[in-house]
């Protein structure tokens, strides 16, 4: 038999057993859909997160007081099974000058300063707002950040109360928008405007002189910070200096145990791929969840094959009594199996299709930036192939079994 013919019989029995067909389809629709959208989920997530890693400073290493230890499910060495939990240390931890003169010893660093911050109200043209304060030394910080302005400038050295305040800040937490050099009242005290960040930026950012922001925020003391923040000179040494830095503060601290440490160290580079194996697990997760409803369709691709062998035994032994081989009988129980993957992949597709333009409106911003309403060809291929494998795969067998039938029997089946 010529290939077109294959394919005419098997559009046939695909097109004489309307109900059966549709409903193993749909199947096939739910599971390519499901598979197909999470795919494209996957590779959204994955672009948005190399974009924010592309703008994000992956030198940084920031030091806190407090020291959070996480017990495995068995509990803590020693003690007896049951349960897990955490412990903190942060109890009168503080970081101070002493600590910003250890660390200077260590190297690989370009720069280093203490950070405090606070929530304080923050008065503009007759308006209130309790608005988070930081405070930073403004001769090191304008070259360890990477902020887009959206005008002014960053803090310079000479500058004592004036603030660099974030675009929803200056734009729409007050009724009047905030300009350049107008001035906000803080505790008191008069602060001056002198940059903007851009949109995106820290939109709710008020950063200020740190000895200026030590007399406005309550509790805050001088020579005592809230962090200190490192960066290192190339981001193949952010785990030396990590180290470094470990181990510097445990001898500068007089601490002889882990357990007593009083401190924790934190890197942006860790956290980031800490993120991106965490999506990627996610993502795993979600597609393994997705094949099983492709596997429960093969299922009703095989149910239906067999049915629909059964119902063609009488026609079966009659091609073969004409002439048709044992090959030919595979051929078009294969391509009718084929068909029905084919069908049940291009209606998957379009439901993710429906699936990728839905979600990003129903408000999840993960998506935001890089899913669209259509997907990649490649994409769109993969789903297509997937369908049509799975249904090659589970046709498999009833096409074997029809193609082995006797003429005689199979002309006799009642």
């Amino acid at each position: 038999m010529r290939r077109r013919t294959y394919l005419k019989l098997a559009t046939n029995i695909l097109l004489h057993s309307k109900i059966r067909s549709w409903l193993t389809i749909i199947g096939i629709v739910i599971g390519v859909g499901s598979v197909v959208t999470i795919m494209s989920l996957s590779d959204s997530m994955s672009a948005d997160m190399e974009s924010r890693l592309a703008d994000m400073d992956l030198t940084s290493v920031t030091v806190t007081p407090g020291y959070a230890r996480a017990f495995s499910a068995m509990g803590p060495p020693g003690g007896g099974g049951g349960g897990s939990g955490t412990s903190s240390s942060d109890e009168d931890a503080e970081l101070t000058d002493k600590d910003l003169r250890a660390l200077r010893s260590v190297d690989n660093i370009s720069y280093m300063y203490g950070k405090i911050s606070g929530q304080e109200d923050v008065y503009y043209m007759g308006e209130s707002a309790e608005l988070s304060l930081t405070g930073v030394d403004p001769q090191i910080w304008q070259y360890t950040v990477t902020y887009d302005l959206g005008s002014g400038r960053l803090l310079e050295p000479a500058d004592n109360y004036v603030a660099v305040i974030g675009y929803r800040i200056a734009n729409e937490m007050y009724d009047t928008k905030i300009g350049l050099n107008r001035v906000i009242t803080i505790n008191g005290k008069s602060v001056r405007v002198v940059g903007i960040l851009a949109s995106g930026e820290d939109d709710n950012a008020v950063i200020m002189p740190i000895d200026a922001a030590v007399e406005l925020i309550e509790d805050a003391e001088t020579d005592i910070y809230d962090s200190i923040v490192i960066q290192v000179n190339d981001v193949e040494n952010v785990e030396v200096v990590v180290a470094d830095v470990e181990e510097r503060l445990m001898i500068s601290r007089h601490i002889m145990n882990e357990k007593d440490r009083d401190f924790s160290v934190s890197d942006s580079l860790s956290m980031a791929e800490s993120a991106s194996e965490m999506m990627s697990s996610m993502t795993l997760f979600l597609g393994a969840i997705a094949g099983v409803s492709l596997v429960v369709g093969s299922v009703g691709i095989a149910n239906t094959m067999f049915t629909s062998v059964m119902e063609k035994t009488r026609e079966i032994g009659t091609m073969k009594a004409i002439g048709a081989r044992n090959r030919d009988i595979m051929m078009i129980f294969l391509v009718n199996a084929a068909l029905v993957g084919f069908v049940g992949g291009v209606l998957g597709i379009v439901l993710s299709l429906g699936l990728t333009s839905i979600l990003p409106m129903l408000g999840l911003t993960m998506m935001r930036s890089s899913m669209g309403s259509t997907l990649s060809p490649e994409l769109m291929l993969l789903g297509i192939s997937i369908a049509v494998f799975v249904g090659v795969i589970s046709g498999v067998v009833p096409a074997y079994n029809a193609s082995k039938m006797k003429p005689v029997d199979a002309l006799r089946y009642e």
